[in-house]
C-alpha cells in the first residue's frame, strides 16, 4: 500500500512541476498584440496558433493527472486512519497524552520577575 502511494505521490509532483514549467512557457493574450506592431516574430517551432494549442492542451492533461493524483492520495489517506471519525478526533486523543508528561509552566510572567 506504500508503494501505490509513494508512486501517486512522485506523479502528482512531477506534473505539478511540469505544469509550473509550462504555464511560465506561455504568454499571455496581450503578447500577440506587440507582435502585431513589428516589436515580435511570430514564427516558432509549432507554428503561430500551434503552438499556444499544444501548450494548453499538455497543460489541461496535466492539470487532470494532478487533480486525480490528489484524489487518489486523500482516498488512500482516509483508509490509512480507518475512515472514522476526523483528523481533530484523532488530535485529540494523543494530545492529553502529550501534556500529561509535560512539565507545569508558570501561571504567568509576572512570576518570574524577581520582587527589589
Amino acid at each position: 500500500m506504500s508503494y501505490v502511494v509513494t508512486i501517486i505521490l512522485t506523479v502528482q509532483m512531477i506534473s505539478a512541476i511540469a505544469m509550473i514549467g509550462l504555464i511560465l512557457v506561455q504568454h499571455g493574450k496581450g503578447a500577440d498584440m506587440g507582435a502585431a506592431f513589428g516589436s515580435g516574430g511570430s514564427g516558432s517551432l509549432f507554428g503561430a496558433s500551434g503552438s499556444a494549442n499544444f501548450l494548453s492542451r499538455t497543460t489541461a492533461m496535466l492539470a487532470t493527472v494532478f487533480f486525480v493524483c490528489t484524489l487518489a492520495l486523500a482516498y488512500f489517506g482516509n483508509l490509512r486512519t480507518g475512515g472514522s471519525g476526523s483528523v481533530l478526533e484523532g488530535a485529540a486523543a494523543v494530545a492529553p497524552a502529550a501534556t500529561a508528561s509535560a512539565p507545569a509552566a508558570p501561571a504567568s510572567g509576572a512570576a518570574q520577575i524577581p520582587a527589589n
